[in-house]
């Protein structure tokens, strides 16, 4: 009759194995905590050529946009935005570029620096969609664009740099800017709700924009 199974030696680890694994993965753990923040909100700055503001992101940012600009030479300040979703049709000004390129010169900005360039509205990839009407604008007014500068928000700003670029192309070097943000302690992010929401959203949003998304032609 054919031997069907046969007896061999397995090793299991100990308890003292176990406890090392586990206190490997808490360090593991924890040194990935405290670093993914400051990988994400990465500094990058390329002075000069264009600079860049982010409708969408605070005032205080956009008043350290306005001290970036009198402090190098750009340009201009051309403001990327959206249509405003809410409140928009009782609202002056109807996207985040030109709200914000309001704000800007309300404080302090010359008006002739300061350019609203908006996008249409799309249900996704809006980072990417407010570079390309961003590029697109800068070629049809010939502004060069061999470097541009663009100021984000913390966490946000690692996958603003990638789809600025991919938008771009090459021939561009884009820098990057990365404001704090004020709502949460980026070296503790994970012991507030939306500190949490903003860097586990950011990671994943990176990844699909790494991984998965493709650039237009």
């Amino acid at each position: 009759m054919p031997v069907l199974f046969r007896r061999r030696e397995c090793l299991v680890p100990t308890w003292r194995a176990w406890l090392a694994l586990f206190v490997l993965l808490v360090l593991v753990g924890y040194a990935f905590l405290r670093a993914v923040f400051p990988w994400l909100a990465v500094q990058d700055s390329i002075p000069g050529g264009v600079l860049v503001a982010e409708g969408w992101a605070p005032d205080r940012a956009l008043a350290k946009t306005l001290d970036e600009f009198r402090a190098r030479p750009y340009s201009g300040i051309y403001v990327t935005g959206i249509p405003i979703e809410k409140g928009g049709v009782l609202a002056a000004y109807p996207t985040f570029a030109e709200a914000s390129a309001a704000t800007l010169i309300k404080l302090g900005a010359d008006p002739q620096t300061v350019h609203a360039v908006p996008a249409g509205n799309v249900l996704k990839d809006r980072t990417y969609t407010t570079a390309v009407a961003l590029r697109d604008w800068l070629r049809e007014h010939q502004v060069p664009a061999d470097r541009v500068n663009v100021v984000s928000l913390g966490a946000h700003s690692r996958r603003t740099r990638l789809l600025f670029q991919k938008a771009f192309g090459p021939a561009t070097r884009v820098g990057i800017i990365a404001m704090p943000h004020s709502d949460f302690d980026p070296a503790q992010w994970w012991r507030s709700s939306q500190g949490f929401r903003v860097v586990t959203g950011e990671i994943i949003a990176y990844a699909y924009a790494r991984l998965v998304f493709r650039a237009e032609p």
